[in-house]
């Protein structure tokens, strides 16, 4: 599959920081990181690349930056919540999962799914629409996008209870995830199937998901704000 030059550098940058991420994790706090001139040599890319990758690490509290020194292993945090699915989220909830499928077809990826995913524009993905329930109460509508070369075959028989299982099955499962909130009111087509009024208050969330060095998927959620609340937990660096 022929990937644009763009999706490459994405690419190259989570293959970066997960490199460097399987180096560091289990040393010591205060060990050495791979420098940034390593790692621009290694990788043959530019050192905004590498920036991009180190910077990503930092974020996570996996690394630390000493100006003049270099960059170092960070005291280990807070053990990070994991990745879940809808499936998973709701059960630790204490709700029971469940899910209608709206649309399951192959379409052609638009600029923004293909630039997301690192593909080329054009590139077949699978759009995966579903309106998900918790004990039966309509919680979310989801739509999933996914490069169809990763998951050969979905199209072809009856569409999964579970996408991050059926993902874990291919060893696809996402690792990590870049999650966007942002609050909005319900469309016509959005209130009808959540049973909210027009112009209510939604949660929309957009989430990239990566296994590996490789983008799976894109998601974007739309969640009734009176059924689902974002919990974080913050603390210093």
């Amino acid at each position: 599959m022929v990937r644009s030059v763009e999706g490459e550098r994405t690419l190259k940058h989570v293959q970066i920081r997960e490199y460097v991420r399987e180096l560091v994790v289990g040393e010591s706090p205060g060990a050495s990181a791979p420098s940034e001139r390593e790692l621009v040599q290694k990788f043959s890319v530019a050192r905004a690349t590498v920036r991009q990758a180190l910077d990503a690490l930092v974020a996570d509290g996996l690394l630390v930056r000493i100006p003049g020194r270099g960059t170092f292993v960070a005291r280990p945090p807070r053990a990070a919540s994991p990745v879940l699915g809808f499936s998973e989220e709701m059960a630790r909830r204490g709700m029971q999962a469940s899910s209608e499928t709206l649309l399951l077809g192959r379409e052609k990826a638009g600029p923004t799914i293909a630039r997301a995913l690192g593909i080329t524009e054009g590139a077949a993905v699978v759009h995966w629409r579903r309106l998900r329930r918790g004990d039966g109460v309509p919680i979310c509508i989801e739509d999933v996008y996914l490069d169809e070369a990763i998951v050969p075959g979905l199209l072809d028989r009856t569409a999964p209870t579970s996408l991050y299982a059926e993902l874990a099955s291919r060893q696809m499962r996402p690792s990590w995830v870049d999650d966007t909130f942002r609050a909005d009111v319900a469309n016509i087509e959005e209130a009808t199937l959540l049973g909210l009024s027009v112009g209510v208050p939604v949660l929309r969330r957009q989430r990239k998901s990566v296994a590996g060095d490789r983008y799976v998927e894109v998601c974007r959620s739309v969640y009734r704000a009176d059924r689902y609340a974002l919990h974080l937990q913050l603390g210093p660096s």
